[in-house]
């Protein structure tokens, strides 16, 4: 790469993450993708933030030669539960000079890379360092896109939560709460009147919240396979110190391509710790579902769970 392309100056660079899982039924092995129609989608949007020519490419020929490349990687595909192959659409800008301009040249390319469980410890809960003083997002910005200058900034922060022994940051926009490391993150809540169990999480409609595929997930088994109700909304850390107070904050979980569900146990703000019961029902719940309809033991809703 010449020395004066775009990506090293302005990170002008776009990428999606998905997994490929193996399941074997009666001695054939089968390989899975889950919703890459929403990864297209996602990877056209931040294409379009950013300037990028060509964002309205067609999102099913680019499924299609994905399968086909995965078709050529599939012996990479690991067994069991946990594994799968890593899979990295990435879009970067190409174009040999250092002005700041919109990208004029692109270049395309995908990586796969055998992993195992994202937690070595496995599904277990963890502990969330919450502070307002780091930004993650803010609405009007790129928080709710996929691109490369999303995740650099949040380095120094996460290593300080782990200095200080908690697993992730838990991000604040003043005081509500947004997301949790490079998740979206949920709270199940009694209601301060009637004590039905309410689903909360950040809504996408300003922007700095990823539009992650398994939030979506999600959000479409509690409204239609559990009782319980569904707010998108933004809780505030104040709202769960008072809920934990009072016996109304039921669970926490974490969400994404790379954990799946991740129980959240406590969350240190302002020298307290807000104890939360782990791992709950619902969190358990959402876990087995999911990883059972991505390695295809259970059925999800159609399109959900795509043979290779």
């Amino acid at each position: 790469m010449e020395r004066g392309k775009m990506p090293p100056y302005y990170p002008a660079k776009t990428y999606q993450s998905l997994r490929l899982r193996r399941r074997f039924i009666m001695g054939c092995s089968k390989i899975r993708l889950f919703r890459p129609n929403m990864n297209m989608k996602r990877l056209q949007k931040s294409m379009e933030r950013l300037q990028m020519p060509g964002h309205d490419f067609d999102a099913n020929e680019l499924t299609s030669l994905l399968k086909e490349l995965l078709k050529v990687d599939k012996r990479w595909v690991p067994d069991g539960d946990g594994y799968s192959l890593y899979i990295r659409p990435t879009v970067i800008a190409t174009h040999p000079y250092l002005g700041l301009a919109a990208p004029t040249q692109l270049l395309l390319y995908i990586i796969t890379s055998p992993v195992g469980p994202y937690y070595p410890t496995g599904f277990k809960p963890i502990a969330l360092w919450a502070s307002n003083k780091f930004l993650r997002a803010w609405p009007g910005g790129t928080g709710g896109n996929k691109v490369g200058g999303n995740y650099a900034p949040t380095m120094k922060p996460q290593a300080y939560a782990v200095e200080k022994g908690y697993s992730q940051v838990l991000w604040l926009f003043n005081d509500e709460v947004t997301e949790v490391g490079s998740m979206n993150v949920f709270f199940v809540m009694k209601d301060e009147k009637n004590g039905v169990e309410t689903l909360v999480t950040p809504p996408l409609d300003r922007g700095d919240i990823l539009p992650g595929v398994t939030r979506d997930s999600i959000l479409q088994l509690a409204r239609t396979r559990t009782s319980l109700r569904v707010e998108e909304r933004f809780p505030t850390i104040s709202e769960l110190i008072d809920a934990s107070k009072e016996g109304r904050l039921v669970e926490a979980f974490g969400a994404g391509t790379a954990a799946v569900v991740t129980p959240i146990e406590k969350i240190h703000f302002e020298g307290k710790d807000i104890n939360i019961n782990a791992t709950g029902k619902w969190t358990q719940k959402f876990w087995d579902d999911l990883t059972r309809i991505q390695y295809g033991h259970q059925d999800g809703p159609e399109g959900w769970s795509i043979k290779v």
